[in-house]
């Protein structure tokens, strides 16, 4: 139950498709991010799945993980929660509260982010 439900909640936050792109193998992180994480956590009521993106992009943010955020970023774009705008006005918010190093790389995640959609969109 946990499996099936965490796979369809990856596909509802990153986009249709995506579990599909996860590896054959069964590690046991993979299998509680996707029974545990996305099965029980992403899917329980009281928040958005755009609410619980944008906690993700905080913590994250702390981090300085680029690569992080554009996963993210991705997804909201690819689910219409977020625009160019929203995103760069979160960007700079951000800068104030991770520092100026972290919020470069928030900034360079959203870029890319931003970039791959508009080359999507474009096709």
């Amino acid at each position: 139950m946990s499996t099936e439900l965490g796979r369809k909640m990856m596909d509802e936050v990153y986009g249709a498709g995506f579990s599909d792109t996860l590896p054959d193998e069964q590690t046991p992180m993979l299998e509680k991010t996707v029974d545990h994480l996305f099965g029980e956590i992403w899917s329980r009521p009281g928040l958005s799945v755009r609410d619980r993106r944008l906690l993700v992009i905080g913590a994250t943010a702390a981090l300085g993980r680029a690569d992080l955020i554009q996963i993210q970023v991705e997804g909201a774009l690819a689910n219409r929660e977020l625009s160019a705008e929203e995103l760069r006005e979160a960007v700079l918010h951000l800068h104030y509260y991770v520092g100026w190093g972290n919020g470069t790389q928030v900034n360079n995640g959203v870029e890319a982010a931003l970039r791959a959609h508009e080359t999507k969109e474009k096709k």
